[in-house]
């Protein structure tokens, strides 16, 4: 039986026993693998984050569009988001089994397929498939956070932040470039016979599926594997035992700190784009906004990596509660009509999600051990998509019944929250 699952195990990742013992013995060459892995996961997450702007961009639209009001204009965000809850539980149980190479591949080429039965489901008018393929396509959103991770796997403490800074600024490039092809997708859309909100999907198809395939084909060995080896090795050798104790904590930590960051990100921002339209700005405006939105939420990450691992995660996990209350506010007493406001709003929203973001993935990653970490980082996320999608559906509950305003300052006042909990974690 052991036979046979090596066996396969060479197939599925094309590498041997002695393959990665090579690796193992050769600290310069394992120095040049982790850099090379980090360019091939960056490479991914341009495509990647192409891929996922357009459900933030248009999703709500589409939806308003189709059901004829906004009252569930947060469901399709809702929707993808708790799509990706499930398939990042999936993605880090294929990560775990069969390392990120085919976890990750598999997860945004998922996504892909979701984002072309969006396309079909406007086409068809057809709601019921609209918020089935919203689901698939959510798998694209999860893998893309997912693909984070990767980059961690070979770096030392030290590095671990930076590394995943590293991956997430180069999603910016896709990301901002997203948004901002909104209407010229638009216009393209339409050119073939599809709805014009459908034309940012088309995008989405491509860019997953373009994510999933350089990760297949480029990422050989498989960073996850050679981690385990380094760990059984360490273990063999009796050196660098995890304290469990700071384990549990840590991981409570970073989780608690992802989960706030996120829902208070997603319920703002999925309603910024149905509110900018109801006070007379055009999808090209909402592009923008929401362009510099995810330019926030990824362009600062090379300082940001830096940050937590010179400054350390607590301080920012509470910069991230702090930033995430200046923007809340801003957003709620902000002039509706005024532009250059809902940009700095909504920049603010995505850099203190930012700052949650890494320094409570880098929790995670110091709490975990490459023998269970792509599994409990999969299961992690999994909270966090859920929290998106709770923000998601209650956005545009509250935004129907109150107002955007309100909705802005309790995302803001709930951000506060970050504060006693990483207190807690200092003093215990």
């Amino acid at each position: 039986m052991e036979i046979k699952i090596e066996r396969r195990c060479k197939y599925v990742f094309g590498q041997s026993q002695d393959s990665f013992e090579h690796y193992v013995d050769s600290p310069d060459k394992l120095k040049n693998l982790y850099r090379r892995v980090l360019i091939v996961v960056s490479i991914s997450q341009i495509f990647g984050g192409a891929g996922l702007a357009a459900g933030i961009t248009v999703g709500a639209l589409l939806a308003q569009q189709m059901l004829g009001t906004d009252a569930y204009a947060g469901v399709p965000s809702a929707l993808f988001t708790l799509g990706s809850a499930g398939a990042a539980l999936i993605v880090g149980k294929l990560s775990q089994r069969y390392g990120r190479r085919i976890g990750l591949s598999t997860g945004f080429i998922v996504g892909g397929l979701g984002a072309i039965g969006v396309v079909i489901a406007a086409m068809m008018n057809s709601v019921i498939l609209l918020f089935a393929s919203l689901l698939i396509y959510g798998a694209g959103t999860a893998t893309n956070l997912q693909a984070r991770y990767a980059g961690t796997d070979l770096a030392n403490s030290k590095q671990r932040a930076t590394a995943i800074s590293t991956t997430m600024v180069m999603t910016t490039f896709g990301a901002v470039a997203g948004p901002n092809l909104v209407e010229i997708m638009g216009k393209f859309a339409v050119s073939i016979g599809v709805p014009s909100l459908a034309g940012p999907f088309i995008l989405s198809a491509t860019a997953f599926i373009l994510a999933g395939l350089v990760l297949f084909i480029m990422l050989r060995p498989d960073p996850l594997e050679i981690a385990k080896r380094i760990e059984a090795h360490k273990q063999v050798n009796k050196t660098e035992s995890l304290n469990k104790a700071n384990n549990k904590r840590g991981l409570t930590v970073g989780a608690t700190v992802m989960v706030l960051t996120q829902i208070v990100m997603v319920a703002i921002m999925t309603m910024t784009p149905v509110h900018m339209k109801h006070h007379g700005h055009g999808l090209s405006e909402v592009g923008i906004v929401i362009g510099f939105h995810v330019g926030a939420m990824y362009l600062p990450s090379l300082v940001t990596g830096i940050l937590v691992d010179k400054v350390g995660r607590t301080a920012m996990s509470i910069a991230s509660g702090v930033t995430l209350l200046f923007a809340g506010l801003l957003a709620a007493f902000a002039p509706s009509d005024s532009m250059v406001l809902l940009i700095v709003a909504l920049s603010l929203l995505g850099l203190g999600w930012n700052f949650g973001l890494i320094s409570g993935t880098a929790q995670i990653v110091d709490s975990t051990e490459p023998s269970t970490r792509a599994k409990t980082q999969g299961k992690i996320d999994v909270l966090v998509a859920l929290a998106g999608a709770s923000g998601g559906v209650l956005s545009g509950m509250v935004v129907a019944n109150a107002s955007y305003a309100i909705l802005s300052l309790a995302g803001g006042l709930l951000s506060l929250l970050l504060i006693p909990v990483v207190i807690w974690s200092r003093k215990a």
